[in-house]
């Protein structure tokens, strides 16, 4: 079975975020399953017509990209996360909440979040 791009970009990273990365990727292939995956703007991309939403590795974090009004429509449940307007800061020092991660991706596609 030919290796996605986005799992391209997961091999690349350090060795010990790479199960990190692989919960958040399932995770949002459970949420998506009709999306295309991509790399777009150098981050894994699930998108379907336009582009659904982003992650991507860091030293200390990954981030989540869902664009400024999903990241407005779940402030309430991101007061663990350093948030900017575009993106959620996640820790690798704390469990990944996949149901959170699932919860935006399912919003964005849902409500057309162009980002």
């Amino acid at each position: 079975m030919e290796i996605s791009a986005i799992e391209t970009y997961i091999e690349n990273q350090k060795e010990e975020i790479r199960p990190i990365l692989i919960d958040v990727y399932l995770a949002l292939k459970e949420a998506l399953p009709e999306a295309g995956e991509k790399i777009s703007w150098a981050m894994p991309t699930f998108y379907q017509e336009r582009n659904i939403i982003h992650f991507a590795a860091f030293k200390n974090h990954f981030g989540i990209y869902p664009g400024p009004e999903a990241i407005a429509h779940f402030q309430d449940r991101l007061s663990p996360y350093h948030t900017s307007k575009v993106a959620i800061q996640m820790p690798y020092s704390i469990p990944v909440d996949k149901q959170l991660i699932q919860d935006i991706a399912i919003w964005c596609k849902d409500n057309n979040n162009h980002h």
